[in-house]
C-alpha cells in the first residue's frame, strides 16, 4: 500500500463523501463542511472539512449554532492532516472537549497475517437478530465500563434496516461471552471499518482481539472489501502493526456539549 494515496482515498470515500451511518441519518455538505444529523441514539458530528484560516471561526461557529438548534451534541471527527494545522486549537477556545486521540490505520483485507486463533473452547456466534445484538452489547458494555444503550439501538435498526451491511460478533468460551466486536461494510467503496473490539477482564491477552480481527478480514475479503480501517487506541495499535495495518494519521474526537455551553 502506499499511505498517501489510501489517506487519499479514505478521505475521499469515507469522509468527503461519506454515506449516513444508520437509517435515518442524512450527511449533508455546508459549505466546506461535511456533517451528519442523525436522529435520537444517532451519531451527529463533522465527518470532513476543507478550511483556511481565514474561514475556520466561522465555519466552526456555523456547526455549533447547527447542532445546538437541533439540541443535539455533536462531534468533530479531526484527522492529523486536516486544514488549517491549528484546527484543534481553535475548536477548544470555541468549547469543544477532546477525547483521547487515536491513530488511523489501513490494512488490506486479504493480505493480513492469518496466524490469529481463538484459544481452545471458544467459539465466535454472529448476531443475526435482536438477541444477538443484545450479547454483543453486553459484553462490549462489560468489557469497558460504558453505556451500550445507544449502540444497542443503532445496531438493532441496522441489522434491521441494512442487514448485509454490518457484521456484528461475540465470543463464547461456553455459553460465556467474553469478546465482542463489529464490522460495518460501507457500500460503493472498498473500505469496511472495524469497531469496538473488547474484551472481559480476565481473557485479555490470550489472542481473542487477533482473532477478532482476522475473522472480520475473512468476511471482508470474502464480500469483496480491500481495506481494513481502525481507529486504534494505544493499547490495539502494536497487535494491529503486527497484524500488517499501517499507521496513516491521528484522529482526534472533539465534542460540543449543548446543553452545556
Amino acid at each position: 500500500m502506499e499511505k498517501n494515496e489510501i489517506l487519499a482515498l479514505y478521505d475521499r470515500d469515507l469522509r468527503e463523501h461519506a454515506a449516513p451511518d444508520g437509517p435515518g441519518a442524512r450527511v449533508e455538505r455546508a459549505g466546506a463542511v461535511v456533517r451528519q444529523t442523525a436522529p435520537p441514539h444517532g451519531w451527529n458530528g463533522v465527518l470532513w472539512s476543507d478550511l483556511d484560516t481565514a474561514n475556520a471561526d466561522a465555519a466552526i461557529q456555523e456547526q455549533i449554532a447547527h447542532f445546538t438548534a437541533l439540541g443535539s451534541d455533536f462531534e468533530w471527527k479531526h484527522h492529523s492532516h486536516d486544514r488549517p494545522a491549528a484546527l484543534g486549537a481553535r475548536l477548544l477556545a470555541a468549547g469543544f472537549r477532546a477525547e483521547p486521540a487515536e491513530t488511523l490505520m489501513i490494512g488490506e483485507a486479504d493480505r493480513l497475517d492469518p496466524d490469529a486463533r481463538l484459544p481452545e473452547g471458544v467459539r465466535l456466534l454472529e448476531a443475526t437478530d435482536a438477541a444477538g445484538i443484545d450479547l454483543v452489547v453486553d459484553t462490549h458494555e462489560r468489557a469497558f465500563g460504558t453505556d451500550g444503550s445507544h449502540l444497542r439501538h443503532r445496531l438493532r435498526a441496522r441489522l434491521a434496516a441494512d442487514p448485509g451491511t454490518v457484521v456484528a460478533v461475540v465470543a463464547l468460551a461456553g455459553s460465556e461471552p467474553v469478546s465482542a466486536a463489529r464490522m460495518e461494510l460501507v457500500s460503493g467503496t472498498p473500505f469496511a471499518g472495524l469497531w469496538g473490539g473488547g474484551t472481559v477482564e480476565g481473557w485479555r491477552g490470550r489472542g481473542l482481539y487477533r482473532a477478532l480481527v482476522a475473522h472480520r478480514a475473512r468476511v471482508a475479503a470474502a464480500r469483496g472489501f480491500r481495506y481494513l480501517q481502525v481507529d486504534a487506541l494505544p493499547t490495539s495499535r502494536p497487535i494491529l502493526e503486527r497484524l500488517g495495518f499501517l499507521p496513516l494519521a491521528t484522529t482526534t474526537p472533539y465534542l460540543y456539549e449543548v446543553r452545556e455551553n
